[in-house]
């Protein structure tokens, strides 16, 4: 895929994940329904967990648009973890299919964009510059 075609991937899931973020902390109705405050006690959650979330998904959102390997994949990984326990939720609580398609649509696309941005050494991660190779 082309560079520009992944750039504007990474800034639409972004956006959508920002929107995400904000329901979260809307304190009433949202355009998906009912309020987070309300929606996350009839999963059998508190409603501060909504927050956890919202934060989690606003972090990983900013991190997305950011052009390199190391935030794009934590931003994933992070992702991943946040829509494994929507899922869950929604196949849990017997959530509709029309209610819940978007959870298991993002975990594929995010589980798709960690291996992409996959580190060749988990310690890159970690380092604040670039990789330097010397030669022997």
């Amino acid at each position: 895929m082309s560079k520009r075609l992944m750039t504007v991937l990474y800034w639409f899931l972004a956006l959508e994940f920002a929107l995400g973020a904000v329901t979260k902390y809307w304190p009433g109705d949202t355009i998906f329904g009912p309020a987070y405050s309300v929606k996350f006690v009839d999963w059998g959650y508190p409603s501060w967990m909504r927050l956890v979330v919202g934060a989690l998904e606003g972090i990983a959102a900013v991190l997305l648009v950011i052009p390199d390997k190391r935030t794009r994949f934590l931003a994933a990984t992070t992702l991943v973890l946040v829509l494994t326990g929507a899922v869950t939720t929604h196949i849990v609580n017997h959530d509709p299919a029309a209610e819940s398609w978007a959870a298991p649509t993002h975990l594929v696309i995010m589980g798709v964009l960690a291996l992409a941005n996959w580190p060749a050494d988990w310690r890159d991660l970690l380092r604040t510059s670039p990789r330097v190779q010397t030669r022997t």
